[in-house]
């Protein structure tokens, strides 16, 4: 492949205790953390809005809150989600702590609550590059804007892109994949002039039942035993959600093998997706009473992920630990969702439920020789299985609380991740509200 060499000065636009990059349920709570325990803090995301999953990617419901009647993430995260509710934004399905949200709100919620505290916010800003120090340290970020190559300085970053992609930058070793198959990628959609009220999706649009798989099993019965008539795409569920508006729902039934870190193939899967999304709203129009003068009323801007890159971290969570239920001395979050594996080709699903929360340790959010690195959200140091479970909103929102408060320990007391007084880290979570 021909190479071209570039070379540049690039500005160096703000210097920091704590950078942020990514803007989703992780980073979010991360900076907001962060910055509520005193850190000057730079949230930096590639979108003109927050929420990441949530609202790129329209992945609804967010979940998962209660377990067995306990809740498992709080502090700051449930503090969003009332803040949500009051906005008229959110809906807590009780007792399971799954949320249904209308995505717009749910992005002026975060924008408030990140400009509030103090945080200063680089929108439309992609990650480009990182520069090292000697000591394995992160000593600056390079993104891309409309302002031209930019940089930021700080004494801690956290990583909260999903995709690991500041970590990579910086070497950070990553899990093997043996051998299997990514997840599969899924374009969520929302249809509007739907029948709402209809008792199979009023059902199935509320996600509140304890060890239950909340897809609608009588839709996708028919489509299973009418795919070859009806030439349906490869699928999964149907999973439909409430958006909080008469008449809309949302949907997550497309489904496409492909490798989100590589542009090329996620550019094919994203086009293929945007296709079967139309395809999937005509067969539903022409085959189900309650979706008869239906049409998409949006589409998710970026295809879901569910897996790519995830950190080898100081310690790798297994299924075996998170199975089990068992407490780390540095347990800093919680885990309730159950372990979900989607096949990457067919219609198949592999869910097991756990029989009670588990738990998260501080040491998968770091790296062995990355002072000043840490890692929050789907990323984080864990084997497949247990990671199944820890990809979903609300397990994000907890490590990102996590990252946060431990990132702006490490800046106050000028130590590295691995040096953290966990201790104090664990402490001060128990005071604002994580349930550990």
């Amino acid at each position: 492949m021909k190479k071209i060499s570039i070379t540049k000065q690039v500005a160096v636009v703000g210097s920091y205790d704590v950078v942020v990059v990514g803007g989703g349920p992780a980073g979010v709570l991360a900076a907001i953390a962060a910055a509520r325990e005193g850190a000057k803090v730079a949230l930096v995301e590639r979108f003109g809005f927050l929420g990441g999953m949530a609202t790129a990617g329209l992945v609804m419901p967010l979940s998962v809150f209660t377990y067995k009647n306990q809740r498992v993430i709080g502090g700051i995260p449930y503090e969003f989600l009332e803040r949500l509710e009051a906005m008229g934004g959110g809906y807590i399905e009780r007792p399971l702590g799954n949320v249904a949200f209308d995505p717009e709100l749910y992005k002026l919620c975060m924008q408030r609550m990140v400009l509030e505290a103090g945080i200063d916010l680089y929108m439309n800003s992609y990650l480009s590059g990182c520069t090292m120090g000697e000591n394995g340290e992160v000593t600056s970020i390079i993104f891309e804007n409309k302002n031209g190559t930019e940089a930021l300085e700080s004494k801690m970053f956290i990583d909260c892109t999903g995709d690991a992609d500041l970590a990579a930058m910086a070497g950070v070793p990553m899990q093997e994949q043996n051998g299997e198959p990514l997840q599969p990628l899924s374009t969520y959609f929302v249809l509007a002039d739907v029948d709402t009220s209809s008792p199979l999706l009023f059902e199935a649009m509320h996600h509140n039942k304890q060890g239950e798989n909340c897809h609608c099993l009588p839709i996708r019965e028919y489509l299973l035993e009418h795919a070859e008539e009806l030439r349906i795409p490869e699928f999964g569920g149907p999973w439909f959600c409430t958006t909080l508006h008469e008449g809309c729902v949302g949907v997550n039934m497309t489904r496409t093998e492909g490798d989100a870190c590589d542009n090329r193939d996620y550019t094919a899967a994203e086009c293929r997706l945007r296709e079967d999304v139309y395809r999937m709203a005509e067969i539903l129009r022409n085959n189900f009473k309650e979706f008869e003068n239906c049409y998409v009323a949006a589409v998710a801007t970026q295809a879901g992920i569910r897996e790519t890159r995830r950190i080898k971290g100081v310690h790798t969570m297994t299924a075996d630990e998170y199975i089990s239920g068992y407490q780390y001395e540095d347990s800093i979050s919680r885990g309730a969702h159950p372990i979900d594996i989607h096949a990457t080709k067919g219609n198949k699903q592999s869910i097991y439920f756990l029989e009670q929360a588990a738990y998260v340790p501080y040491r998968a959010l770091i790296a062995e020789a990355f002072p000043n690195l840490l890692v929050a959200g789907r990323a984080i140091s864990a084997d497949r299985k247990a990671f199944a479970s820890m990809r979903v909103q609300a397990s994000c929102m907890g490590t990102g609380q996590a990252a946060g408060v431990a990132a702006a320990i490490c800046a106050e007391c000028g130590c590295g991740v691995k040096e953290v007084d966990v201790e104090r880290l664990v402490k001060k979570l128990r005071e604002i509200g994580a349930q550990i």
